[in-house]
């Protein structure tokens, strides 16, 4: 499969690719980009016919590991987002597509590990 040329036409792929593997997926334009969500959760956004999904510590490395960093809203030197690229072709296949998204879907939905140690209330 074979990316399609920025613009409108891109927003709709991923749009398309995402939804073979969270349904339902919506798409919503937000300060220039696009808001992509799963049922109501905010999980992904598209900037600069770019797509980037929410990490954390559980699924950053994944990203890092590929190369890819974290968006920048106002471009280097300006903080960064818990947002990281995804890399092109994994948004192409759609198995490993569908292990990316649902950790960043886990991710946003901030379904954590318990802590450990942690004090119980009386």
């Amino acid at each position: 499969m074979t990316r399609p040329p920025a613009g409108p036409t891109y927003r709709d792929f991923v749009v398309e690719q995402l939804g073979r593997v969270a349904p339902p997926i919506r798409a919503k334009s937000m300060f220039g980009g696009t808001g992509l969500y799963s049922h109501d959760t905010f999980f992904a956004l598209i900037a600069h016919d770019e797509l980037y999904l929410k990490v954390d510590d559980t699924n950053r490395a994944d990203f890092e590991a590929r190369g890819s960093g974290p968006f920048l809203p106002y471009g280097a030197g300006s903080g960064a987002m818990q947002y990281y690229l995804l890399p092109p072709d994994v948004l192409e296949d759609v198995e490993l597509l569908r292990v990316w998204v649902g950790k960043s879907i886990a991710v946003a939905r901030g379904k954590k590990k318990p802590k450990t140690g942690a004090k119980k209330k009386p």
